[in-house]
């Protein structure tokens, strides 16, 4: 029986819509407020998902499907990108139920960047497998570290490394690049890092420029530690331009009384470097107080030269331990004084308390309060056991101003002890979108899914496109709000109805569904690696 041409024209007009009536998918989010991830107006919706990709977003068609979440009057998105995290205890811990990544997923986080800093570990193909035999809640994307790197081949000692070690640094960077690391991360600002020149920084990213990496890095300065706040940066963007590599700034601030007021001065030295055409971006967390260490805030690098063992050694020695308190002190002054530190390692007598306070109980000077502290080893004696802080060191002018920015993305910095591992995202919407009209809601979006996919050259995520990988995340308007705080900062954020980690739910309803779907994002092999296995 055959068609007269107006019924042919109706059923090819119609068809695929009817088609896709009678083929049902595996999940409708039906009639949310969409925001795609791209820099344009939401629309009211669907977004539908087969398997682990997306199938469809747009206008609500009828799909049937396996799974409905009524999305109504709430908001869709591409899963969030956490642009810098350190969540070890979580993804590598025994217990499967910790690996599931809670803090992350409660945001409605579905992929992190890890090993930052500089401690990502150059053994990228062994530690991906590891981590995705573990199962783990959210994808993670991980970089190739300089201290890992320097560490492995030179140790903690404040030396330039002989030729012979500058080639196996080199050679370690680009046996991670060729195993999928997305590119060279460094904390300069860390010993033993420090102590590098950056003619030697500049001559190992290079190593991963070449097989198509970004340079992320702590900078070396983001006071007036060292060399200073501009003058950091600007080497910075010098190690980026001349390995010939993108540059981005990890948490970019301006950090401790001396500099702050200084962002506008930071911002245009970076736009200047893209005005110049080179690619330099940043990451920023939403909180006035960055997350540290009483050796890291208030040590000169000096002083952990060789390790912890030698530290202990320096503060046993009455004229040496003479200089580390007028640099101690100096440095205190620095970060904004001893009610500045507030500190955060778990399970200690300290925990919760202000430097002042202890120091204050304690009967001591808030120096020798730090030392008492500084003093407490870890279980294997190679570090302190209990010295984390939330050093309150910024202004929320300078924050305003960074988080303006259309180069910067959302991070958290996510570590033990502060709230921004389990709050940041809903802290930046509910404190800078919300309350006080920095951003707006679709630049929240936007800088915390679709720009950081474009950063870090991350294929089928980002964005809520047919074909992409389905990490989408539903969130209550209203209620997607942190309750963690610098007191209590291991409280889960509330708000998030659904969460999708390669097409799986993840999260409903603020609790986890026990579905491991995350994994490592390794990048292509680049030319001139060995074909992976």
């Amino acid at each position: 029986m055959t068609r007269t041409p107006l019924l042919a024209l109706i059923a090819l007009l119609a068809g695929p819509a009817v088609a896709q009536k009678t083929r049902p998918v595996d999940v409708v989010i039906r009639g949310g407020t969409v925001y795609t991830g791209a820099d344009a107006p939401p629309i009211t919706g669907d977004v539908e998902i087969a398997g682990q990709r997306i199938v469809y977003v747009g206008r609500s068609r009828g799909t049937t499907a396996k799974q409905v979440i009524d999305a109504r009057g709430q908001i869709v998105a591409p899963g969030f990108i956490d642009a810098h995290t350190h969540p070890d205890s979580y993804i590598r811990s025994a217990d499967a139920k910790e690996r599931l990544n809670l803090p992350w997923l409660a945001q409605g986080v579905s992929t992190i960047v890890i090993g930052v800093d500089g401690y990502g570990t150059p053994d990228i193909a062994a530690d991906a497998a590891k981590l995705e035999a573990s199962r783990i809640g959210t994808n993670v994307i991980p970089f190739v570290g300089f201290g890992a790197v320097r560490g492995r081949v030179i140790g903690r000692d404040d030396r330039a490394p002989t030729p012979a070690e500058l080639a196996q640094e080199k050679a370690l960077v680009a046996k991670a690049m060729c195993e999928g690391a997305t590119g060279f991360s460094t904390g300069l600002f860390y010993p033993p890092q420090s102590y590098a020149k950056t003619d030697e920084v500049i001559a190992v990213a290079r190593e991963a420029a070449i097989r198509g990496g970004m340079y992320d890095t702590h900078q070396r300065d983001e006071s007036n530690y060292n060399i200073g706040l501009i003058a950091s940066t600007q080497e910075a963007i010098r190690i980026g331009r001349e390995a010939g590599m993108p540059v981005h700034f990890a948490h970019l601030k301006a950090l401790g009384v001396d500099v702050q007021g200084m962002a506008p001065q930071l911002i245009a030295t970076i736009d200047a470097a893209r005005r110049a055409g080179q690619e330099v971006t940043a990451d920023q967390y939403p909180w006035l107080a960055s997350g540290s260490s009483v050796d890291a805030a208030l040590l000169p690098g000096w002083v952990v030269d060789g390790g912890y063992a030698k530290m202990i050694a320096r503060f046993d020695d009455p004229a040496t331990l003479a200089k580390i308190k007028v640099a101690m002190a100096e440095n205190l002054r620095r970060r904004g004084g001893k009610e500045s530190l507030l500190l955060t390692a778990a399970g200690q007598p300290w925990t919760g308390k202000t430097l002042g306070q202890m120091a204050t109980q304690w009967g001591l000077d808030p120096i020798d309060a730090a030392i008492r502290i500084l003093r407490v080893p870890n279980k294997d004696g190679t570090d302190p056991a209990g010295s984390a802080v939330a050093s309150f060191n910024m202004a929320d002018r300078d924050v305003d101003l960074i988080m303006k920015q259309p180069w910067v993305v959302t991070s958290s910095d996510g570590s033990n002890g502060h709230p921004r591992q389990w709050a940041t995202f809903p802290k930046k919407y509910q404190t800078y979108v919300r309350e006080r009209h920095v951003i707006s809601l679709a630049d929240f979006i936007r800088r915390s899914t679709g720009a950081t996919a474009d950063m870090y050259r991350i294929a089928g995520r980002g964005y809520l496109r047919a074909g992409h990988y389905a990490d989408v995340v539903v969130f209550d308007p209203v209620r997607y709000a942190p309750r963690a705080d610098y007191v209590h900062p291991r409280v889960a954020s509330v708000g998030v109805t659904a969460l999708f980690v390669n097409g799986r739910l993840a999260l409903r309803d603020g609790a986890t569904t026990g579905e491991a779907a995350g994994r490592v994002l390794l990048r292509p092999t680049p030319p001139g690696c060995p074909a992976r296995s």
